[in-house]
């Protein structure tokens, strides 16, 4: 094919709406069931009047799917349930027309059991340099390498029978690559310049920080300094090489990073490193005032020395749906297991999402929206016999997983399993189709309607920074531009500052003119 003109870095991420695509469930084009690009082609009018920037694609390659599509076997290629490089090709083409850029997922950490090169690695070839195998411990090598443990449970390493482990950080079928071995270097940034010569705009980066491993793989002890996986030096040398890649295509990064220590994730947004980080403080924060004030400022303190632009997010293809979350009475959430401790009120936590969502929206920095979220989806319960994240397999049971979130779009009330397309691969809950855009689009009090005007306002803000303003307890209220953000998060009405006109609210206001609990509004100065 001719290299399209590469995407060009005009700062536009820095205060992006984007949009995530976790196409398996978004729209199903071919009718078997399973969303595909042929979906998100037919749906790009849709989003083009949501009004969002760029969408971010969960990984869309060839894969056996054992983990939703993170284990990779072919970086060059889509997978043939969701169609072919050539229509990859046209939505690129066809989102960036209708003014909507387009991020990939890269999944460096690890790849498919079924990838070329393990294939290779297990018959003996060279390539197990590429990975990390090594004899196991004990008598008779019976016991692992070393203690680490999964990220899904369980050993994060595998026996062969030649009687050799390798490690695996997440599932078996995902095995870890040696990122010391310099071809393992090589062939990312190879992939970069495939996708980045197509016309992507972005690459958002997957588990960022495991990549590099301590050559000793010692046991994990609690509180090691370094630590054998996670957040090591050697890592910025890394993402520097794939910045000088990106900033020959005006191409852009963001990076999954969670790390605790602000200092050091500030280090990944160097200017010679990632553009943006996702935020994750502020997704796993209870709906508490003090809190989401708190890491509010932490995030904008953190950013602010490398001048690197926050990002903002309430959900995504790993985390309960916010109208769930926000629906408990005690809020608080556990990332480790997906338990809350009281049951939902779908209501409170629909009230709370749209005041969310205004918050979000009006921060500064880019924020992203994950598919759904725009509906005001709750978690669906997916039948015990019909998860298929391994998260809960390796849990023996006792962690839902991550399907909940997972459950095909609804497009269309009147139409078999709401519009989606075929039979869909999760099965929609009852009442799904209530929950349909075509629905939500005509009626203005709807969630949909709520985002679409909040993107279309959200210029009134500018880029410039943020001032907190007096408020009683529990309300958040600020101020950017000539624009004012007020969020009541207490148990009783507030008057609202003065302004000079309300631009929109996430719920109506009492007869008293005041701003009732659990709801948000934007206000001109």
């Amino acid at each position: 094919m001719g290299q399209p003109t590469p995407a060009t870095d005009d700062g536009w991420w820095r205060s992006a709406v984007i949009y995530q695509v976790y196409v398996r469930s978004f729209a199903d084009g071919d009718g078997d069931g399973t969303g595909d690009l042929a979906g998100v082609r037919a749906r790009l009018p849709y989003l083009a009047d949501l009004g969002v920037d760029a969408l971010w694609f969960n990984p869309w390659y060839r894969s056996p799917m054992k983990d939703g599509g993170y284990d990779v076997a072919d970086y060059r290629a889509i997978d043939p349930a969701f169609g072919t490089l050539a229509e990859a090709e046209k939505l690129i083409a066809e989102a960036r027309e209708a003014g909507i850029r387009t991020i990939v997922d890269i999944v460096p950490n690890h790849v498919s059991d079924q990838h070329p090169w393990f294939r290779a690695a297990l018959a003996g070839g060279p390539e197990r340099e590429l990975f990390h195998f090594r004899p196991g411990r004990g008598q008779h090598g019976e016991l692992p390498p070393n203690d680490w443990r999964s990220e899904f449970g369980g050993p994060a390493w595998t026996r062969l029978p030649d009687g050799d482990w390798y490690l695996h950080l997440f599932a078996p079928e995902q095995p870890d690559l040696n990122w010391a071995h310099p071809a393992v270097r090589q062939e990312h940034e190879d992939i970069l310049r495939f996708w980045f010569e197509r016309g992507v705009a972005g690459v958002r980066i997957d588990s960022a920080a495991l990549l590099a491993k301590d050559p000793e793989l010692p046991d994990f002890t609690e509180g090691r300094d370094p630590h054998p996986y996670v957040d090591r030096d050697e890592l910025h040398d890394v993402y520097r090489a794939w910045r000088a890649v990106a900033d020959e295509y005006g191409a852009v990064f963001v990076g999954e990073v969670w790390l605790p220590d602000t200092e050091r994730f500030a280090r990944y947004l160097r200017p010679d490193e990632l553009h943006t980080a996702f935020n994750f403080s502020f997704m796993s924060c209870p709906w508490d005032a003090a809190r989401l004030r708190a890491s509010i400022d932490e995030t904008l303190a953190e950013h602010a020395p490398i001048g690197a632009p926050a990002t903002w997010v309430l959900c995504n293809h790993d985390v309960t749906r916010t109208v769930t979350r926000y629906g408990r009475a005690d809020t608080g959430f556990d990332f480790a297991t997906k338990a809350f401790g009281t049951p939902t009120d779908l209501a409170l936590g629909t009230r709370r999402a749209r005041a969310a969502a205004l918050l979000s929206l009006a921060l500064p920095g880019a924020v992203y929206v994950y598919q759904g979220e725009e509906l005001g989806l709750p978690e669906a319960d997916v039948p015990l016999d019909r998860i298929e994240d391994p998260m809960h397999a390796r849990s023996g049971g006792t962690d839902p997983g991550r399907d909940g979130c997972r459950v095909p779009l609804p497009w269309s009330a009147g139409e078999p399993h709401a519009g989606f397309g075929g039979e869909p691969w999760l099965p929609q809950p009852d009442g799904w189709a209530a929950y349909a855009a075509d629905l939500q689009v005509e009626d203005p009090g709807s969630m949909l309607r709520l985002y679409r005007e909040a993107i279309r306002l959200r210029p009134v803000f500018g880029d410039g920074p943020l001032t907190w303003l007096p408020a009683p307890d529990g309300v958040l209220a600020f101020a950017r531009a000539d624009a004012l953000c007020v969020v009541n998060l207490s148990d009783k009405p507030v008057d609202l500052p003065a302004h000079s006109a309300l631009l929109l609210a996430g719920g109506p206001l009492d007869t008293a003119g005041r701003l009732p609990h659990d709801t948000a509004v934007w206000l001109r100065a």
